[in-house]
């Protein structure tokens, strides 16, 4: 090999190595950010995580299956897929009365306080209610009704005049039953354990009430909802114009 190519050849390798060299170092140069969460921070962004995710998988699923639904019911009968549709909806709005297995919670004063000589309590605050839905929630209650009162996603607890309401509904005296229907019999267990070590059961004994919890239940009524449902922001499209 003649001189001038073993020249260019050793120029070309050296510049690669320091091509190299200086990846390296400018790697090395920037400080790797640690992340200062402690163990239940990164445990909790993981739960919440993995939510997101089931229940954006949930979301697809059902998607795919509606669109399933949609094809093969347009060759059979379209009239029937709208009325499966609007059917699907009103539940899923709560305009429909649901049957399922759940559990129930009761809701009634501390007798033990009467002997104490502490007024026997006879309502219960929309602050509790509020926080005990959430919990509900939060372990997966699919369906819940108040003292009979159907609660959906529009649904306001509050206070008027001393009254605890839930959507006009004045809820007048204890003891107060709480139905919740959950998706299958496992869930409804699982609800069932996790409410009976619940911190809400804390929450309630401090106001001097008691919150009872029923074993898990196969079959229980939650009744439709039974109120107007307010519909804002929304216009019916004309016919033959986008509006």
């Amino acid at each position: 090999m003649d001189k001038p190519k073993v020249n260019l050849s050793f120029t070309l390798i050296a510049a690669l190595v320091g091509f190299m060299i200086a990846i390296q170092f400018q790697t090395v140069k920037k400080p790797v950010e640690r992340d200062t969460r402690d163990v239940w921070q990164l445990r909790e962004a993981l739960l919440k995580e993995k939510e997101l995710q089931s229940n954006l998988l949930s979301e697809i699923r059902s998607n795919e299956e509606k669109l399933s639904a949609y094809e093969s019911k347009r060759e059979q009968s379209k009239e029937q897929a709208l009325k499966d549709t609007l059917q699907e909806l009103k539940a899923e709005a709560g305009l429909t009365e649901i049957k399922g297995p759940g559990i129930t919670l009761l809701i009634e004063p501390v007798i033990e306080d009467v002997k104490l000589g502490t007024p026997v309590k006879n309502s219960v605050s929309p602050e509790l209610l509020k926080r005990l839905l959430n919990e509900l929630n939060m372990y997966e209650a699919k369906y819940v009704a108040i003292d009979g009162q159907r609660v959906i996603n529009t649904t306001v607890i509050r206070d008027i005049n001393g009254e605890t309401k839930i959507d006009g509904h004045a809820i007048k005296g204890l003891p107060i039953e709480i139905k919740v229907g959950v998706e299958d019999t496992n869930t409804a267990e699982k609800l069932s354990n996790q409410m009976k070590v619940s911190k809400a059961r804390d929450e309630f004994f401090s106001e001097s009430l008691r919150l009872t919890v029923s074993s898990s239940n196969p079959t229980i009524t939650i009744p439709a909802y039974d109120h107007s449902i307010r519909v804002m922001y929304m216009e019916p499209i004309k016919e033959g114009g986008d509006s």
